[in-house]
């Protein structure tokens, strides 16, 4: 029986996990792909980090680069991150005709146009799916089941960290920093969760999820990029009061020949299915033309999950063509010449329903003032509400939702509120989308 003959790269949590799925699922994979698929060399800063190593079960090698010099490995799987050295290693691998696994995804978000190209110079591919929503495989669905559809837009929670502060903002009504806190001591966090809670963890993602629904070159620079940080328990609390959940959704629309690229707070219906998506899961929807909305739930991340996606690209790669070194699906979706340069809108051009949250003085006539500013630009309110102040207090919330309208129609709007003396403070200002 043939074997594909792995070069692993990078021993932590997912690597080993990649490791163990293909070792105790070797049955099963030799039944689906026709062949072994065979980890038969690693590389491993720490020597004796795993049992693998110490039974000589593959060669083992501290410097990564010196996979790309092992003639008889077909793939090399990249788990070792950061995108400096893991960028010079995997165009290395590329252009000595190996294929690569990747669940890099800041690597491929900031760099993948120039290692999707070096891959189809070299006849050999790049398999991700590991790199976008962990163990849902969502690339697979794009490049694949949807093929046939023209894709309209695709919504998703794809960072598990965010969406388990949220939902436990949510249903225990604790502040943004407690839910942190214990998100980091469960392990859902890292210690320094930056990338998580900023939003440009999943701004990565949305940029590889935008390329292969619209047949557009990668776009990091220009996804609109809002975390969550700045979140305040009202917020949640007054969503909730509205029929809204508050969920960290990446969002990427067509919109004629233009693209919206966005990751924000979002406030949904909480009727729709991913409203009700919470702890640390993550949920993808697409709509497409012919197949309607869809929506793919899983876990986003954890060792085995993210291992099962990077043995799945393993598996395709056993099944293909070895002759050709390529299989006949383009990494991306699109053929390369037919991948296009669409225009990403800006904030202010992009429409959508808003929450608009006001701290203002306790008197009448506020509530008419701030709608007649809103009606100036021909924006509707949806809905609204006052909170009831506390005993001595003289300041208020006034909290409203709009119709749909565009970004620059709300700037405006707020600029003339905010001359509004009775108007306290700088207005909160998220958006709605009702993910139809």
């Amino acid at each position: 029986m043939t074997v594909l003959k792995v070069g692993l790269a990078g021993l932590g949590t997912v690597g080993l996990g990649t490791w163990n799925v293909c070792k105790n699922n070797a049955e099963e994979i030799v039944r689906k792909a026709g062949k072994k698929v065979k980890i038969i060399a690693v590389a491993e800063a720490e020597k004796n980090k795993f049992t693998c190593l110490e039974k000589n079960e593959a060669i083992y090698f501290s410097d990564a680069m010196k996979l790309t010099d092992v003639s008889e490995i077909d793939v090399i799987v990249e788990l070792i991150g950061g995108d400096t050295f893991a960028r010079a290693f995997v165009i290395e691998a590329l252009k000595k005709g190996k294929h690569v696994v990747t669940a890099n995804k800041a690597l491929l978000a900031k760099y993948g146009n120039e290692i999707f190209k070096t891959a189809e110079e070299n006849n050999v591919t790049v398999g991700f799916e590991a790199a976008v929503a962990g163990g849902i495989p969502i690339l697979k669905v794009l490049r694949e089941g949807l093929t046939a559809n023209r894709i309209d837009w695709i919504a998703g929670i794809i960072n598990g960290t965010t969406n388990y502060i949220l939902s436990e903002m949510e249903a225990r009504g604790i502040t943004f920093e407690k839910a942190l806190k214990e998100a980091q001591d469960f392990g859902f966090a890292e210690a320094d969760p930056t990338l998580d809670i900023e939003g440009y963890d999943s701004a990565h993602k949305l940029a590889l999820l935008a390329s292969m629904a619209f047949g557009t070159k990668l776009n990091l620079d220009k996804v609109l990029v809002d975390g969550i940080t700045n979140l305040d328990l009202r917020e949640v609390i007054y969503a909730k009061k509205l029929g809204y959940r508050i969920k960290s959704l990446g969002i990427a629309r067509r919109r004629n020949s233009n693209l919206e690229l966005r990751v924000h707070s979002t406030l949904i219906p909480e009727s729709c299915l991913m409203a009700n998506v919470n702890g640390a899961m993550n949920a993808v929807q697409v709509k497409g033309n012919a197949v309607g909305n869809t929506l793919y739930y899983g876990q986003g991340a954890g060792a085995e999950p993210t291992a099962s996606a990077v043995v799945a690209d393993l598996v395709d790669i056993a099944r293909g063509d070895r002759k050709k070194m390529i299989t006949s699906i383009p990494a991306l979706s699109f053929q390369s010449d037919q991948v296009k340069d669409l225009n990403v809108l800006e904030h202010l051009s992009i429409e959508s329903g808003f929450y608009l949250r006001f701290r203002v003085l306790d008197q009448a006539g506020v509530l008419a003032d701030i709608t007649r500013c809103l009606s100036n630009e021909n924006i509707s309110v949806d809905a609204f509400f006052q909170k009831n102040h506390l005993k001595d207090d003289i300041y208020t919330d006034v909290v409203l939702l709009t119709h749909k309208c565009t970004g620059k129609d709300i700037f405006n709007a707020i600029e003339s509120i905010k001359s509004i003396k009775s108007v306290i403070e700088d207005p909160i200002v998220l958006r709605v989308e009702s993910l139809e």
